[in-house]
């Protein structure tokens, strides 16, 4: 059996994929890993997605620059998911320009931000720049 073949992959062939600082212990996002998503990212020792909205693999920071360099990968006890403790490059994780996708804590009966912009996504993503990554 295949190191591949213990992961509980969901009927649409996904697992989440939670990409944690390794330093801090920030959880810096949450995404979608297929097969070949989890299988390049050990290949190329950085964090590869599979991006729902493009149907493609989506390898962390091809845009932007800021690569997510893989420590380690942990299976959690379900198997339906993975943790990455990662060396986020650049200190950004959010296409928003934030150091993490969790930038809004919920407080008197709303979403308040909470993390400043380190760098404007239009200098990222060009034209690009849009809500959706």
């Amino acid at each position: 059996m295949s190191w591949l073949d213990e992961v509980a992959w969901g009927a649409d062939g996904l697992i989440a994929a939670v990409a944690q600082d390794a330093a801090s212990g920030r959880v810096l996002t949450v995404a979608w890993m297929n097969r070949l998503a989890l299988e390049a990212s050990l290949q190329e020792g950085r964090a590869v997605y599979w991006s729902r909205s493009r149907g493609k693999l989506w390898r962390k920071g091809e845009e932007s620059g800021h690569v997510q360099r893989l420590i380690e990968v942990r299976l959690d006890c379900d198997g339906d998911a993975v943790l990455l403790r990662v060396e986020q490059v650049g200190g950004i994780a959010c296409h928003t320009g934030r150091e993490s996708c969790f930038y809004r804590v919920f407080e008197d009966g709303g979403w308040r931000v909470t993390d400043a912009v380190l760098r404007d996504p239009a200098e990222m993503y060009g034209d690009k720049a849009r809500g959706e990554r």
